[in-house]
């Protein structure tokens, strides 16, 4: 006896998330929500517009609900409804054309009965209703004539049928009686059961039951009876919608020829039952919608049910769409729809959408404040400063002239010697000499080094570097309303990440202090600067930043000052010694004075100066000169998009301490002022 092989079926995935699909890339979304948070928004909402636009290789929400638009517009432009009474009315034209033929041959037929019939079927009133219904009981001669009457009355049972039940209507080609009285008592059973739950007396095994019997009429295979009712009920308001979507005489005229559907109106009043049942137990459902559809190609009653029941699952897609746009999970969202009506590229790309979102709620990037707002969380300040900085870097090493910028926190200059490792060293490690080391205590301890070796935090020798003096650095940002209305607001912002991430990371002996200054000046995390919203308020008190500035430098007398302005206006306010904003424009003498001798007892700390001029405006850029000479200071004058690598490498430049080295952001460098 021989052994049956096991067999295995290959086929799509059709389950959850797909387990070989490739890790998501957060990083386009964090930017982009980071950007958002820069520019006021809530990062809640910035994750939505991110969504809704979609990414470089990422459908958005947007572009979903367009094709959703385009596919709605496509079925009411190129169809019309009156598909199944064209078809009955070729069928009639058939049948009377064969009748006519028959008449004119029967050489054999009674005279008086050759003009009864004549006069009949000549005399049939226009509407194709009408006559079919005048011909009910006609006695064919043609049996041609016949079998196309009989297809017009099976055409209407199947349509009628096909609109409520998928696949009915090929399952009655060419039907017997026996076929019909089947159907008949399928939807007297049916009637009957939704009748009993209703009246909430029915039970599972009356639906077992059901299923059991008439299964072959439900290819969606229902798991209950709950399933079964949507399902009909959902596509028996589509055939409501679809006959009121028809004008008055279309309507007219189907109703009449439904009654002859099998050759009695018995089916007819089964699916009005039927249907009233449906619509007490869904009232949800739309039972009196319509659409206009203005096309050529003529859709029978089924296809038409069909194609309502498309247009009410685009209705829901484009409703669900826009609430994932407004904040609704994404993974609510009807994938099986989307597949079935716009492709499985659609399904695939709405999913990439809800796995982007979960993703990013659940990676830690955003974290919930005790007052409940969002916020960017400190992984993500790290990981969006790291890419601002690598940004940075390449916009250096980019410039022409300029030599390969390599932002690293060792300590200084190497002396060409190494030493022991201790905890908290960031010099490079000396890895020929640690990687001895390894093999001499490997050998010393009777082992093989051949068969490989394992580091040991002993073995780690560091190459020694000179010592480097410690830098407190002040970054003073301008936030006045002209910084967002030229488009400055989100660099200015990345900026001072990429600053704050560059010292945080790798220049941690060195201590940075953040200062805004609009009206009033403020010292600021990197947090509160992010969130920071532009609002409308006159005045750039540069003045009162550098009475931070001194106050910050005065807390570090050991280590070296440096001082970064970033600004695109001219002082207009200045602090009165009661502590209030004086605010003039054009910039007051007084104002002009106070900010300079403020600059001057700054300076003698001996800070080194750099301003990042911002715009085209003349008179800054000479006040700018004037402060850098009266100061020994530089002016850069950076385009918005370089403000980050112009900064980082001022910063760079200071910390080596070689002025006149090339430095691109040098007096004579391609941006200098």
């Amino acid at each position: 006896m021989s052994r049956e092989e096991p067999r295995a079926r290959y086929g799509r995935y059709a389950g959850g998330p797909d387990p070989l699909a490739p890790p998501l890339d957060l990083s386009e979304a964090l930017d982009a929500v980071s950007d958002g948070v820069m520019s006021g928004y809530s990062p809640e909402r910035s994750m939505r517009e991110f969504l809704r636009r979609g990414g470089r290789d990422q459908t958005g929400l947007d572009e979903l609900a367009g094709r959703v638009q385009r596919r709605r517009c496509e079925l009411l432009e190129r169809n019309h409804l009156g598909g199944t009474l064209g078809e009955v009315a070729e069928l009639l034209e058939e049948a009377l054309l064969a009748e006519r033929g028959q008449l004119a041959r029967d050489t054999q037929m009674d005279p008086m009965d050759r003009t009864l019939r004549e006069m009949t079927i000549e005399n049939l009133p226009d509407s194709p209703a009408a006559a079919v219904g005048e011909l009910a009981d006609y006695d064919w001669a043609s049996s041609d004539a016949r079998e196309a009457y009989r297809r017009i009355q099976d055409l209407l049972g199947a349509e009628a049928l096909e609109s409520r039940f998928a696949g009915m209507k090929k399952a009655l080609e060419n039907a017997t009686d026996a076929d019909r009285a089947a159907v008949s008592e399928m939807l007297t059973d049916l009637t009957e059961l939704l009748d009993k739950h209703s009246r909430g007396q029915d039970t599972p095994e009356d639906f077992e039951r059901f299923m059991d019997k008439h299964s072959d009429s439900f290819p969606e295979q229902p798991a209950d009876i709950d399933e079964l009712i949507d399902v009909l009920a959902r596509r028996a308001a589509a055939a409501q919608r679809m006959m009121r979507s028809m004008t008055a005489e279309q309507r007219e005229e189907l109703m009449a020829l439904s009654q002859q559907a099998f050759g009695s109106p018995e089916l007819m009043e089964q699916l009005g039952r039927l249907d009233g049942l449906l619509q007490s137990l869904r009232p949800g459902e739309d039972w009196d919608g319509s659409a206009e559809f203005e096309g050529e190609q003529g859709l029978g009653l089924s296809e038409g049910a069909a194609a309502m029941a498309e247009l009410g699952d685009l209705d829901r897609l484009a409703e669900q769409l826009a609430r994932g746009s407004e904040g609704s999970p994404l993974s609510e969202l009807d994938l099986e729809a989307v597949a079935r009506h716009l492709g499985r590229d659609a399904a695939v790309s709405l999913r990439t959408l809800a796995r982007l979102e979960q993703s990013m709620r659940e990676s830690g990037y955003l974290s919930r404040r005790p007052d409940g707002d969002l916020r960017l969380s400190p992984a993500a300040l790290r990981k969006l400063g790291g890419s601002l900085l690598r940004d940075a870097a390449r916009r250096l090493s980019g410039r022409t002239g300029a030599r390969e910028t390599r932002i690293s926190g060792a300590a200084g200059e190497q002396t060409g010697s190494s030493r022991g490792w201790q905890f908290g060293d960031v010099e490079s490690w000396d890895v020929p000499r640690t990687v001895t080391n390894a093999v001499s205590r490997v050998a010393a301890e009777g082992g093989d080094p051949g068969g490989g070796i394992r580091l040991l935090p002993d073995d780690i020798e560091v190459r020694e570097t000179e010592s480097r003096t410690q830098a407190a650095v002040a970054l003073l940002v301008d936030t006045s309303f002209s910084m967002a209305m030229e488009g400055r607001w989100v660099p200015m912002k990345r900026t001072a990440l990429a600053l704050h991430h560059l010292v945080s990371t790798r220049f941690r002996q060195d201590t940075l202090q953040l200062i805004s200054f609009g009206r009033f000046a403020q010292t600021r995390t990197v947090e509160e600067l992010l969130s920071l919203d532009a609002e409308y308020e006159m005045g750039t008190n540069l003045h009162h930043a550098l009475l931070l500035a001194g106050r910050f430098f005065r807390k570090h007398p050991s280590m070296q000052p440096v001082l970064l302005i970033v600004t695109d206006g001219e002082p207009t306010a200045h602090l009165l010694g009661s502590g209030d904003p004086w605010f003039g424009y054009p910039p007051a003498p007084e104002t002009i004075r106070t900010t300079v001798d403020e600059l001057d007892r700054v300076v003698r700390f001996g800070a080194q100066t750099t301003f990042f001029r911002l715009g085209d405006d003349p008179g800054l850029g000479r006040f700018l000169d004037a402060l850098a000479r009266r100061v020994g200071g530089t002016v850069v004058a950076p385009d918005v998009d370089d403000l980050g690598a112009a900064v980082v490498g001022r910063f760079l430049h200071t910390r080596r301490g070689r002025p006149g080295s090339g430095d691109v952001w040098s007096a004579g460098g391609r941006w200098a002022g």
